[in-house]
């Protein structure tokens, strides 16, 4: 599938130090670094095409750019991969309700979502792939797991047996709490037959409607999360890694994909291929509107590409979403937005003179508060001082340093075009 298009960055100057990135684990609950075993290979879940990019999602795309701008500046090799879950209820719904086929209804919400990816800068990924091009490898991975024999059936239906793996006596919750969540989130803990409530479905007979692949076990389509084993293991099977404990080095996502989804990935991936999944899971926090989740069942929604359309600088949403830190559940409001306008003006002023004050030591500030678990608050807070120096009239027409060198490392490392 194509992607949107890549952006060149310039190289930020020599003598910056990046340390190591350190994220919070969602799994383990700390802080701590990411690994440094060869090129970084990093699988985030992407939308479902059914309806606009909302700002929700862009606080979740917009994190995961951010690891990756992190990572390419110090000089790390990144290998990104994002899907499309193209295959899915929603989407299938969605198009029922509105009479329209459903590949097209997704196809038109891919080009608007790779629309306000491009606007916001957000990095591209290398690979961007749908459910439906991966077909092929889904139905290899099923076939693979109907021959170590640890799946049943249950009409035509395909299930995990997870009473065969060791993965429901780690559960990060209460086995209660986790089957209603489970139930709530697409899952269908309470079907009559099922060896056990989290079992998840690996294939399902399709729907009159439905788009239906032929396979060895009989036509459907695939169950939700083992479309996502099936994308992300190809980071993990290259001939130039060497055998480790995991497949790939990050799994990222909303936090809503927490559990069960990303549970289940690393569930069946221990089925798969007797490891773990990924050394870090990451998961962006949700976006509030209204004093509720933004989503599309509450119809409270903030659609980037209709702030766009009246006139909202993009880099001023950029700055708005990373005044509130990755992992924090907020509130997007007027105000928000507001400060990220004013903050995106004062910083052109700034960059608009013909000399600034000396500006390295904020820049190894920001790289130290990025290092810290994409510490955006704090870094956007230190570029605040500094203007705030900056625009002091005995600063005026101070020729110190070039303000091309700043404007690059802000675009660099903190996706700002100014």
């Amino acid at each position: 599938m194509r992607s949107w298009p890549s952006l060149t960055l310039d190289p930020v100057e020599k003598n910056l130090a990046f340390p190591t990135l350190s994220l919070f684990n969602s799994y383990r609950q700390i802080v701590e670094p990411v690994s440094n075993d060869g090129p970084f290979t990093m699988y985030v879940c992407g939308i479902t095409p059914y309806d606009a990019t909302h700002l929700g999602h862009a606080a979740t795309y917009l994190s995961f750019d951010l690891i990756q701008r992190y990572l390419l500046a110090s000089g790390r090799e990144v290998r990104f991969i994002e899907n499309v879950t193209d295959i899915d209820d929603p989407l299938f719904e969605r198009a029922h309700r509105d009479g329209v086929d459903w590949s097209e209804l997704g196809a038109g919400q891919i080009d608007l979502f790779r629309s306000d990816m491009a606007a916001l800068r957000v990095l591209p990924p290398k690979v961007f792939e749908s459910v439906s091009e991966a077909m092929p490898r889904i139905i290899e991975l099923i076939e693979k797991l109907i021959r170590s024999g640890k799946t049943y059936r249950l009409g035509s239906d395909i299930y995990l047996d997870g009473a065969l793996l060791d993965g429901y006596t780690i559960l990060p919750m209460a086995l209660d709490q986790a089957v209603e969540l489970f139930a709530s989130r697409g899952g269908d803990p309470s079907r009559e037959g099922k060896h056990h409530p989290l079992d998840p479905l690996l294939w399902r007979a399709s729907a009159f409607g439905e788009p239906s692949w032929e396979s060895s076990f009989g036509s459907g389509r695939p169950g939700w999360h083992i479309e996502c084993n099936a994308i992300a293991m190809a980071l993990g099977e290259e001939e130039s890694f060497t055998p480790r404990q995991w497949s790939i080095d990050l799994q990222g996502g909303g936090s809503d994909l927490f559990f069960p989804h990303h549970f289940m990935t690393a569930l069946q991936a221990r089925a798969i291929q007797g490891r773990n999944f990924a050394h870090h899971y990451v998961h962006a926090g949700m976006i509030a509107y209204q004093g509720e989740k933004m989503s599309k069942s509450r119809g409270n929604l903030v659609f980037v590409s209709r702030l766009i359309a009246s006139g909202v600088d993009p880099m001023a949403i950029r700055i708005a979403l990373m005044l509130g830190h990755y992992r924090s559940d907020r509130e997007w409001s007027d105000e928000v937005l507001q400060r990220g306008e004013t903050l995106l003006t004062r910083l052109r002023n700034v960059l608009g003179r013909q000399g600034l004050t000396n500006y390295r030591p904020l820049m190894s500030e920001i790289i130290a508060d990025l290092a810290n678990d994409l510490d955006t608050p704090s870094a956007l807070k230190k570029l605040d001082l500094y203007l705030d120096r900056s625009l002091k009239p005995e600063f005026a027409g101070n020729e110190e340093m070039s303000p091309g060198a700043l404007s690059r490392f802000l675009d660099s490392v903190l996706g700002l075009a100014l």
